[in-house]
């Protein structure tokens, strides 16, 4: 077994079970891509087994703090086993998971959804895609799913020095009709029916995080009698259902992806839902706010849900500046009483960065608002106590006075 020293003071983070060692904290030590290594303190002290990634800042990903631990076949079956069984004691009523959430179910860089019999997968680091098809069959076994599809293709790839991979991993099924896709899947949520293909869509096809939040606003819609909608960053118009489902008479869905608005349209007839209530908008998300300002146009209830503007803490400056802007112009388009729920997926914003940042804007805007509540991801995406970086997606829901 090779072993990585850390430099003395060092080993601070992996005693408090942080499952990362970066680059700068390494004195001597190294192995080939994804190998499990013996990490110790610079007096020798056993620290963790971690897999080593010669392409990463994140030099070494932790798999167990435990000496006596095999890292082998039997210890990721387990820790699948384990994830597993915490999702079905959740009983969540929905057919679209979260099965794996990486480092919160100790295997740092593996994203695993469950859309029905089909699983959908992220081998984003070096040590997981080391053990790719030990983990593909275990995933199988553990759940009784079917089908296996791979989506590698993110930027954390690139940084672990591995290439972009989509494709089956096991058993691709075939359409017995040949009337869909066999990546296209159906699965239900708060009542509602939702498509996706999991070889197109963003992630690893959907956005299960937001939905408790997609579940929150129809209720808030319902209860603070919101007739006029927008949905900014609207994807495939989860939000958007949600404010139909909720009452509202005029939703209206603004994303610069064309298929996406063609999906959230169809979403709002799948669900029953008057086709005519419903416009799809594609365009820029800021310059749209800026014209329905000008147009005079004032809504009910808005949601903001942009991409990561902050992938690190290095950008967080200005993110905030993106942030604060889009904030400062919804706040400015609703009516008096008016429902605002907005978010961050960025993880080098902290929650409580956010709520300064759109304290900011409100100022900005010359608006004040009652803070309802603060929003986080669903319960299959954890966070573990070790490790709160983990925290990524975080919003507030707002009525404006």
């Amino acid at each position: 077994m090779k072993t990585i020293t850390l430099r003395e003071g060092k080993e601070r983070s992996l005693l408090k079970r942080h499952p990362w060692v970066f680059q700068g904290s390494i004195a001597k030590g190294g192995g080939d891509v994804g190998e499990t290594v013996r990490v110790q303190a610079a007096d020798g002290r056993f620290l963790a087994w971690g897999a080593f990634s010669p392409a990463s800042q994140i030099r070494v990903r932790a798999w167990s703090f435990d000496e006596a631990e095999r890292i082998d076949a039997a210890f990721f079956q387990r820790k699948i086993q384990q994830a597993v069984a915490f999702r079905q004691r959740l009983a969540l009523d929905t057919t679209g998971i979260r099965l794996i959430h990486g480092e919160a179910d100790g295997l740092p860089g593996l994203i695993v959804d469950q859309y029905g019999e089909l699983l959908s997968a992220q081998f984003l680091s070096a040590g997981i895609e080391r053990w790719k098809d030990v983990i593909a069959d275990a995933l199988l076994a553990a759940t009784g799913g079917q089908y296996l599809y791979e989506r590698s293709d993110t930027n954390a790839r690139q940084l672990e020095g591995l290439p972009m991979v989509t494709g089956w991993l096991r058993h691709p099924p075939v359409p017995e009709d040949g009337s869909h896709r066999a990546t296209e899947v159906t699965i239900h949520e708060n009542g509602w029916q939702l498509t996706l293909d999991v070889a197109e869509g963003h992630k690893t096809g959907y956005y299960l995080d937001q939905r408790d939040n997609r579940g929150h606003f129809a209720r808030l819609v319902r209860r603070l009698g919101c007739q006029t909608v927008l949905n900014c960053y609207s994807y495939t118009g989860g939000f958007s259902v949600a404010a139909l489902a909720g009452g509202a008479r005029e939703v209206t869905s603004v994303d610069s992806s064309g298929p996406s608005l063609a999906r959230a349209s169809a979403h709002v007839a799948l669900n029953g839902f008057d086709p005519a209530a419903h416009t799809a908008l594609d365009a820029d998300v800021n310059g749209s706010l800026r014209r329905f300002l000008e147009e005079g146009r004032r809504f009910d209830a808005i949601v903001l849900d942009p991409p990561k503007f902050a992938p690190t803490a290095a950008h967080a400056e200005r993110a905030a500046r993106a942030y604060k802007d889009i904030n400062r112009l919804a706040l400015k388009l609703l009516n008096p009483g008016g429902l605002l729920l907005t978010f961050s997926c960025s993880g080098g914003v902290s929650a409580d960065l956010f709520h300064k940042i759109v304290a900011g804007a409100g100022i900005d805007a010359g608006v004040d608002g009652y803070l309802l509540q603060r929003l986080e991801a669903t319960a299959d995406h954890p966070t573990s106590i070790y490790f709160p970086e983990g925290e990524y997606l975080k919003g507030l829901s707002i009525v404006r006075k």
